[in-house]
C-alpha cells in the first residue's frame, strides 16, 4: 500500500531532494477552472452560487442562508458527550490563543514616539469542508481564534449535504463558537462569494480555512481583494519518522489518519530501519483494509503514500525539511533530541502517546495548517491573521527641526519635492 522509496547513500542537498515525489495536484493546480468559478461568481452572484452548489454538491438550495434557529437547534440535539467534548476542544482552544494577545507596544527614541495599536477586522470568512467528513472541530479552530481577536462578525461557509442541509454537528460548533452567519456553500465559488459579496452573502475583510485544491487556489486568486493567510491550508498531511523502538501499531495509525481525509494529501513513514518500514507498512495494509474509509484512505497513499528509507536520524529531518509537512510525528527513542533539527513544519507532536489526532481537536493550537511544502514560509491559523497593526507616530516641534534636514535629504534623493518640503515648511517656520 506503501510506496516504498529507498534513499540510503544519497547525498544531502539538491540530490536528496530532487528524489522526493509530490502529489499531482501539487504539480498541475488546476488553476483556470478556479478561475472560471471566481469570475462566474463575481458576475452573476446567488445565480452562479445555487448552480455550483447543484452541480458539484448535489443540493438545491433556494435560501443560501442558514437560519439562525437552526444553530440553536442543533446544539440541543447532538449527543450529550459529543457536546461536552466540542466544549472541552472549545476551551482548550480559547485558553491557548488568549496567550497570543499582547498589550499594545510604544517605542520612544530621540523624541519620536510610535505607537503600535492593533484592530481586528470588520468581518472575517470561515470556510470549513464537507463532502467526505464533517467538520465541527474546524468551525471552532476559526471562529475562535476571530472571536479572541476581537472580530465583530463572523460567517461561515460550508458545502451542504446532497438535501441541502448542514450537518448537525457543524451547526452545533458554529453555535457554541457564536458565527453569526452560516451559508450552506462550499468550494471555490464559496471563497468568491466572500471575497466579492452576492446578492445573499456580503463580502468578507479575511478569510481562513482548510478545504481542497480548489479551494485553496481560490484563496490564493482573490487575495489582495481580501485578506489571505500566507499558509496553503489545502489537503492533509502527515511524516511519522520511526525506529526499531516505535510501536508498529501506532505509527501505522497515524500514517493513515491524515490519509482518511481523502486525495491529493501526503501519508509518509520515514525511517532508518529496514526492519520498521516493512512491519508498519504491513500493518498499514491490515488497517486500511478494514477501515470504513478505505477508499479515500487507498486514494491519498496511491499518489502521496510512502515508506521511505534513509540513512539515519539526520537524513529522515532533512527529508521532513523538504516535505515542510503539515504534520509532523517524531516516534523515535528520543524524539526531543529531533525537534532542534526541525525547520519546516506545520506542527510537530513527540513521543508514542501524542498522535497528531490530539492537536486535531484538543491540544489548543489552531488544526488550519500549512500544506504543499508552505510550511516553509507559513505557521498555524493565529489570532495575529486576524489583526491590523497600526503605528501612531508622534513628534514634538523640537524634535521635527532636528530630524526634519534628514527627512528632507533622503525625500531630495528619491525626486520626491513635496516630501521634503513638507518638512522644511516646519523647519524652518
Amino acid at each position: 500500500m506503501l510506496n516504498r522509496l529507498d534513499l540510503r547513500g544519497v547525498p544531502s542537498g539538491p540530490d536528496l531532494r530532487a528524489r522526493l515525489p509530490r502529489p499531482a495536484a501539487a504539480k498541475e493546480p488546476p488553476v483556470a477552472a478556479v478561475q472560471a468559478i471566481l469570475a462566474d461568481v463575481r458576475e452573476r452572484g446567488d445565480v452562479a452560487l445555487r448552480e455550483y452548489t447543484q452541480r458539484f454538491d448535489g443540493a438545491v438550495i433556494d435560501e443560501l442562508r442558514v437560519p439562525p434557529a437552526d444553530l440553536k437547534a442543533a446544539l440541543a440535539a447532538i449527543p450529550p458527550l459529543l457536546r461536552e467534548a466540542l466544549e472541552a476542544a472549545r476551551a482548550s482552544i480559547l485558553a491557548f490563543h488568549r496567550n497570543q494577545l499582547h498589550d499594545d507596544a510604544r517605542h520612544e527614541r530621540d523624541g519620536i514616539v510610535v505607537r503600535e495599536i492593533r484592530r481586528p477586522v470588520d468581518r472575517a470568512g470561515l470556510y470549513v469542508p464537507g463532502g467526505r467528513a464533517r467538520y465541527p472541530s474546524t468551525v471552532l479552530m476559526t471562529a475562535i481564534p476571530a472571536r479572541v481577536a476581537g472580530v465583530p462578525e463572523l460567517v461561515l461557509c460550508v458545502p451542504p449535504d446532497a438535501d441541502g442541509t448542514v450537518a448537525e454537528a457543524t451547526l452545533a460548533a458554529a453555535a457554541l463558537a457564536g458565527v453569526d452567519e452560516v451559508y450552506r456553500v462550499g468550494g471555490a465559488q464559496a471563497i468568491g462569494a466572500m471575497a466579492y459579496g452576492t446578492e445573499s452573502i456580503p463580502a468578507v475583510d479575511v478569510i481562513v480555512g482548510p478545504g481542497n485544491v480548489y479551494v485553496s487556489l481560490a484563496k490564493r486568486e482573490v487575495a489582495g481583494v481580501v485578506g489571505v493567510p500566507s499558509s496553503f491550508a489545502g489537503p492533509s498531511e502527515v511524516v511519522v519518522v520511526a525506529d526499531d523502538t516505535t510501536p508498529v501499531e501506532f505509527a501505522a495509525i497515524d500514517v493513515i489518519v491524515q490519509a482518511e481525509h481523502g486525495p491529493d494529501g501526503l501519508a509518509w513513514l520515514v525511517t532508518w530501519s529496514d526492519e520498521a518500514a516493512t512491519k508498519i507498512s504491513e500493518a498499514v495494509d491490515r488497517l486500511v483494509a478494514e477501515s470504513p474509509r478505505r477508499a479515500e484512505i487507498e486514494a491519498t497513499l496511491a499518489d502521496g503514500g510512502y515508506a521511505v528509507v534513509v540513512d539515519g536520524p539526520e537524513q529522515a529531518i532533512e527529508v521532513a525539511n523538504a516535505i515542510a509537512p503539515e504534520h509532523l510525528e517524531l516516534m523515535t527513542a528520543d524524539p526531543e533530541a529531533l525537534v532542534p533539527l526541525v525547520r519546516h513544519a506545520g506542527a510537530v507532536f513527540t513521543g508514542s502517546f501524542a498522535p497528531a489526532s490530539v492537536g486535531d481537536y484538543l491540544a489548543g493550537p489552531s488544526h488550519v495548517l500549512p500544506t504543499y511544502g508552505s510550511a516553509r514560509f507559513a505557521g498555524a491559523l493565529r489570532v495575529d491573521d486576524f489583526l491590523k497593526a497600526i503605528h501612531v507616530v508622534s513628534l514634538d516641534e523640537a524634535t521635527l527641526a532636528r530630524v526634519a534636514p534628514h527627512v528632507a535629504a533622503i525625500a531630495e534623493a528619491e525626486g520626491l519635492a513635496a516630501h521634503a518640503e513638507s518638512v522644511r515648511l516646519r523647519w524652518q517656520r
